[in-house]
C-alpha cells in the first residue's frame, strides 16, 4: 500500500487535471516518458524528489516512475505546495508527504519521510534533502548512487559540502545546464516573478523605480521584463562584471543604500541572506515593496524587520504591511519565494526543458554508478544537446550541421 500524508485526497481530480495540462505543454519531457516506458531503466530502483510541489513537478516525477522508479515526494517549500496535486501523486501509486502551509517542524519531518525508503538517487530543490541525509540520516548515505540539484541555493550549499570534504556521493548540478539556467532562470524566473508580483499587488509596473539585487541569470530576467512592462530599472551588485553586463545592458546601477531611497519595489535573486537588510529599509521611502526571488527566504532580513516594526498588518492577501515610523514598507509572500509562494511558477513550457534535464541526469548517475566522484558534477554536453534539439523539434525548427570539411577546418591550426 502506498504511503502518503497530505490534506485531502478527496482533492486529486482537480490536481490530476493540472498534471494533465502540464503534460500537454511538455513535449521534450512527454518522449523522455515514452522511451522510459518501453526501456524501464529505473527499474528496481527507488527515488527521492523534493521540489515545489506543484502540476509540473508532479508530471516529473509520474515520468521517473514510468521508468520504473519506485518514487517518493516532499515539497521544498511549504507555501507552493498545491494539496490538490499532492493529492494526485497519492492517488496515482506515488508516495507523497507534503502540504500546503505546514509548521516547519512538519516540513522537516515530511522530508525525512520522503528519505524513509533508502532512495537510490535524489533530486533536490535547494539541497534540503541531501543535507538532512549527511546531517540526521547518515545511514542511508551508502544507499545513494548520486542525485541531482536544480537551485543555484542548492548548488552553494553542495560546493561548500564538497569543498568541506563531507559530500558523501556525486551531486549533478542542472541548474548550470545550459537548457536550465539559460531559459529556466531568465525567461521562467523573469515571467514569473512578476506573474506573482502583479497580481498579488494589482498594482502598475509602469513608471516605477524597479530595484533588482542580483544581476545573475535571474536578475538578468527580472530586470528584462521590468523594463518590457515600462519600469525604471536599477541594478544592485557585488560583482564588477555583472555590473558592467547590467550597465551595458541599458540599466542604472548603484549601491543599495543609494537605491533604497527611491525604489518603489525590490526584488532579491542574490542566493544569499540579508541582500536587503534592516539599514536598507530604513531608507525606503513610505509604501516600498518587497519581493524574494531567491530560493530561501534569507535574502530580505525578516527577523529584524519584525522586531523593528511599530505596527504590522495584513495590507492585502499574501502581503504583510510593517509600519517604520511614519512609512510603512510591504513584503510579499513573508519574503518567500515569490514566483512560487504569490504564483504558480514557471510556465510549463521552460520547466520541460529543466526537468527533462533532471531525467536524464538521473539516468546518468543510476547508469555511472560507482564511477563518478563524490563531488559536484557537471551536465554532459550530450545531454544538453539532446534537450535543446528535441525542444526545436517540438516546435518545428531545423538547424544546420557542419560539414566534413567545417569539422576539419575548426580542428586544425593550419589555414
Amino acid at each position: 500500500m502506498v504511503k502518503y500524508e497530505i490534506r485531502d485526497i478527496g482533492l486529486a481530480e482537480e490536481g490530476l487535471q493540472k498534471i494533465r495540462w502540464a503534460k500537454e505543454h511538455m513535449p521534450v519531457l512527454r518522449s523522455i516518458e515514452e522511451e522510459f516506458r518501453k526501456t524501464q531503466p529505473l527499474k528496481g530502483l527507488r527515488g527521492s524528489l523534493s521540489i515545489h510541489l506543484e502540476a509540473k513537478t508532479a508530471y516529473l516525477s509520474m515520468v521517473l516512475a514510468a521508468g520504473g522508479a519506485q518514487m517518493c515526494v516532499t515539497g521544498s517549500n511549504v507555501l507552493s505546495t498545491k494539496d490538490d496535486v499532492a493529492a494526485a501523486l497519492a492517488k496515482s501509486g506515488i508516495g507523497v508527504f507534503a502540504y500546503h502551509n505546514g509548521t516547519p517542524q512538519e516540513y522537516e519531518r515530511h522530508v525525512e519521510m520522503c528519505l524513509e525508503h533508502k532512495p537510490h538517487f535524489i533530486i533536490d530543490d535547494g539541497a534540503d534533502l541531501v543535507t538532512t541525509v549527511h546531517s540526521k540520516r547518515p545511514d542511508l548515505a551508502e544507499c545513494v548512487l548520486g542525485g541531482c540539484e536544480e537551485t543555484t541555493t542548492g548548488l552553494i550549499r553542495l560546493r561548500a559540502m564538497e569543498e568541506e570534504g563531507v559530500l558523501k556521493f556525486p551531486m549533478v548540478a542542472v541548474n548550470d545546464a545550459d537548457c536550465k539556467h539559460l531559459f529556466d532562470n531568465r525567461y521562467g524566473t523573469g515571467q514569473s516573478v512578476w506573474d506573482g508580483i502583479m497580481r498579488t499587488t494589482n498594482l502598475m509596473i509602469n513608471a516605477k523605480n524597479v530595484v533588482i539585487i542580483g544581476y545573475g541569470w535571474c536578475g538578468k530576467g527580472i530586470a528584462q521584463r521590468a523594463s518590457g512592462l515600462g519600469a525604471r530599472v536599477i541594478v544592485t551588485e557585488i560583482d564588477p562584471v555583472k555590473a558592467i553586463e547590467a550597465k551595458m545592458d541599458g540599466f542604472d546601477v548603484m549601491t543599495m543604500n543609494e537605491a533604497s531611497v527611491i525604489g518603489d519595489i525590490f526584488v532579491t535573486a542574490t542566493g544569499g541572506c540579508d541582500a536587503i537588510s534592516m539599514e536598507h529599509m530604513k531608507l525606503m521611502k513610505d509604501g516600498a515593496i518587497l519581493a524574494n526571488a531567491g530560493h530561501f527566504a534569507h535574502e530580505i532580513d525578516m527577523e529584524s524587520l519584525e522586531e523593528a516594526a511599530d505596527e504590522k498588518r495584513m495590507s492585502r492577501d499574501n502581503i504583510f504591511g510593517y509600519r517604520l515610523g511614519e512609512k510603512w514598507i510591504h513584503v510579499i509572500a513573508m519574503g518567500r519565494l515569490v514566483n512560487i509562494a504569490a504564483a504558480d511558477g514557471h510556465p510549463a513550457e521552460i520547466m520541460d526543458m529543466s526537468f527533462a534535464v533532471q531525467a536524464l541526469s538521473a539516468l546518468y548517475i543510476v547508469k555511472n554508478q560507482g564511477k563518478l566522484p563524490n563531488k559536484v558534477i557537471n551536465v554532459g554536453k550530450e545531454i544538453d544537446d539532446l534537450v535543446a534539439r528535441r525542444r526545436l523539434a517540438a516546435w518545428g525548427i531545423e538547424i544546420d550541421s557542419l560539414t566534413e570539411k567545417q569539422k576539419k577546418y575548426l580542428k586544425s591550426w593550419q589555414l
